[in-house]
């Protein structure tokens, strides 16, 4: 990814943060409801239980909406702030199926493809444009193309090695399991935990070996279309260093988006 300064993080991490955190702590500071008591049943009027029938429809209706990605990998593409792709996140589930490899595959293409990650990535070659990072490129369209082409790249290779490569080669689950309840701090713990910690397709957690060596691997291979100049210690560390940062972040939104949702957009379903 394209490097920005620490003025420039330390901002952006601020702005969202505290986004989040407000949301996040009127919803801790709301107080219960309380329910009001039941009418008492009329035997001539209660309804019978639910049959097999009902509750097959039930299932029906609750995955109306969703693609075919979603369905067959238990997840949901919820936009954040209703833009920004959401892909890999489980809402109230605390276990699910393991995924093939394909279906890995298929949510990392689905991640790097999503029309949103070309303006995103727009912006950043903007940035380094703006900057003239690296001066070897210099000015003008053609500069400007590959700035694009390489925050592209090194984006979607990032994506590729955390969610499809090397969670199948280790059997790791690449999905976010949202926490969902809690204290503020806790919830902002399981987001950053989860850069360290995964599961396994078995369902047991262990270190998560794919985001660590995954982000590693991209780092070093870009290297290939990065100038010479770049090719150093220092820009693979902070090209590293960012991407964990990138997803930690992303953990946090992708935790406290269903709260956002609600408070800010009025929605109690994705």
């Amino acid at each position: 990814m394209n490097r920005l300064n620490g003025m420039q993080i330390c901002f952006l991490l601020s702005v969202l943060f505290s986004l989040v955190f407000s949301v996040a702590s009127a919803v801790a500071q709301e107080p219960p409801s309380q329910p009001s008591s039941p009418a008492p049943a009329d035997p001539q009027t209660s309804k019978p239980k639910d049959s097999p029938g009902d509750k097959d429809k039930d299932k029906t209706d609750a995955t109306v909406g969703k693609s075919k990605l979603e369905k067959e990998t238990g997840t949901v593409n919820d936009r954040i702030f209703e833009v920004l792709p959401n892909y890999g996140t489980v809402e109230n589930a605390d276990a699910l199926p393991p995924l093939t490899s394909g279906q890995k595959f298929r949510l990392a293409t689905a991640s790097v493809f999503d029309w949103a990650a070309y303006p995103f990535n727009g912006a950043l070659a903007a940035i380094s444009q703006a900057k003239n990072n690296p001066k070897e490129w210099g000015q003008g369209w053609g500069a400007y193309g590959k700035r694009y082409g390489s925050s592209f790249a090194d984006n979607s290779i990032g994506t590729y090695m955390t969610t499809a490569i090397f969670p199948s080669l280790l059997h790791e689950d690449p999905r976010y399991y949202q926490l969902g309840k809690g204290r503020f701090i806790h919830r902002a713990y399981h987001g950053i935990n989860r850069l360290f910690v995964t599961r396994t397709d078995s369902g047991h957690d262990r270190f998560n070996y794919s985001e660590s060596v995954g982000n590693a691997v991209a780092a070093a291979i870009s290297n290939i279309y990065h100038v010479p100049s770049d090719r150093t210690a220092s820009r693979n560390a902070t090209t590293f260093a960012f991407l964990i940062l990138y997803d930690g972040l992303s953990n946090e939104l992708k935790e406290f988006w269903p709260d956002i949702r609600r408070k800010v957009f009025h929605k109690t379903t994705p």
